[in-house]
């Protein structure tokens, strides 16, 4: 059967799937609005750290949902994960240490945990995926968000056994690497947004950490730091994500990479395995002779599409993506600002700091540290310059932190 099948069989018996949300944003609101009208899936509680916000949503999903069931509200996020009216967890804040926490909390719980954060992802996920797997439960990144939409194109790809040499997504925002909270203000209250959610995305600190993930899932890695950000379109893509030697600005293939105007989509590009094959991609996708071909998908529906997610996990014991191991790739801090001695950091979407995609051994080599561990009380040991990429040389890292903490043992776990 199909998923959608085995949802109406559970509406049908009256089991449906119970989920549990942290986090009432723009994305959690979403997604819990989503659920009121799927068929066996109901949401029975919800976290905020602003109660009202927890409750709109609770009222919203309960206005138009024709099951009625009890909603729990809390601020309290381990309510919520503990509750035996909690299957699954959804983490939809977006923070690093709250989700450090959340991840833990519910590997305790012995709950099924699906991320619509994946800043924690990229910064601790190699470990709890382990961990999760080890204890028989289900750690996941989200259906709809760009990693995990990429890496189904790649595994469609994949499975046909096709060569994919370039994954990647179209950039959403015009990059604008000194964005912080203010800048974004304006915008933000426009789109019922965080301000500092909308600064990581313009700064570029999300894209960084999608492809990230994506890389982490798939064993591709950045070309360059930063990757080259190209601007391009369905025409000239291809041409441009392939070798200096052929033409393009890559150093090598099997590379991650976003792209200036294929936004809100996601692409792998493709080459057929054999000269049947590239016949017949070229009849099939009519874009002329050439032996790269690009397999789009002109949409992601972000936290509309973690339903499926859920369900997988429950359901099927399955994932949308995980981490294939060790880290391949980092999103490390590097200063937007001129930072003085004794001055305390910010993190992501913050005025301090944005996210820059290396590699793993790049990172390791440089010193340079995970964004997601500019949390807590971090604070300068020196005038640190803006563009730098900040070493624990630079700074005190907040050791009480969980996320510090977990990260270490992941460091510990696959060196």
């Amino acid at each position: 059967m199909t998923i959608y099948q085995e949802l109406l069989v559970r509406e049908k018996e009256g089991n449906p799937i119970r989920v549990g949300v942290i986090g009432a944003g723009q994305m959690g609101f979403g997604m819990i609005a989503q659920i009121s009208s799927i068929p066996g899936m109901i949401v029975t509680g919800i976290s905020d750290i602003h109660l009202s916000n927890a409750q709109k949503a609770a009222d919203a999903y309960l206005a138009s949902d024709n099951k009625k069931n009890q909603v729990q509200t809390s601020t309290d996020f381990k309510e919520i994960v503990h509750s035996p009216q909690v299957e699954v967890v959804v983490d939809a804040t977006g923070v690093p240490e709250v989700g450090a926490k959340i991840a833990l909390e519910a590997l305790l719980a012995k709950k099924q945990l699906v991320l619509l954060n994946v800043e924690i992802d990229i910064t601790i996920g190699p470990l709890m995926h382990k961990l999760f797997d080890s204890a028989g439960l289900v750690y996941t990144g989200s259906d709809g968000d760009e990693p995990a939409a990429t890496t189904e194109l790649y595994e469609f790809a994949k499975s046909m056994g096709m060569e994919v040499v370039v994954a990647g997504k179209g950039k959403n925002n015009k990059l604008r690497v000194g964005a912080n909270p203010d800048t974004c203000q304006e915008e933000a209250d426009s789109k019922a947004m965080a301000s500092h959610m909308l600064a990581a995305f313009q700064d570029g600190t999300k894209t960084m950490a999608e492809m990230n993930l994506l890389s982490n899932a798939i064993g591709f890695i950045p070309d360059k730091v930063g990757m080259h950000g190209v601007s391009a379109t369905l025409t000239d893509v291809v041409q441009k994500l392939r070798l200096k030697s052929e033409g393009g600005v890559l150093d090598r293939y099997g590379v991650v990479e976003y792209v200036d105007g294929l936004a809100p989509g996601v692409f792998v590009i493709v080459k057929g395995q054999n000269e049947g094959v590239r016949h017949e991609l070229n009849y099939l996708m009519k874009a002329g002779d050439q032996d790269h071909h690009i397999l789009y998908r002109p949409f992601h529906l972000a936290s509309l599409e973690t339903p499926l997610t859920i369900a997988k996990a429950v359901i099927h014991q399955d994932h949308a993506i995980v981490p294939m191991g060790a880290p391949v790739s980092e999103t490390v801090a590097v200063t937007k600002k001129a930072i003085k001695a004794g001055e305390r950091l910010d993190g992501i979407g913050g005025y301090c700091v944005r996210g820059v995609l290396e590699t793993h051994g790049d990172m390791k080599s440089g010193g340079h540290i995970p964004i997601g561990l500019i949390s807590g009380v971090v604070v300068a040991k020196r005038d640190i310059p803006t563009g730098t990429f900040v070493t624990e040389d630079d700074v005190e890292l907040d050791q009480s932190t969980t996320v510090w903490q977990l990260r270490q043992l992941q460091n510990q776990t696959f060196g």
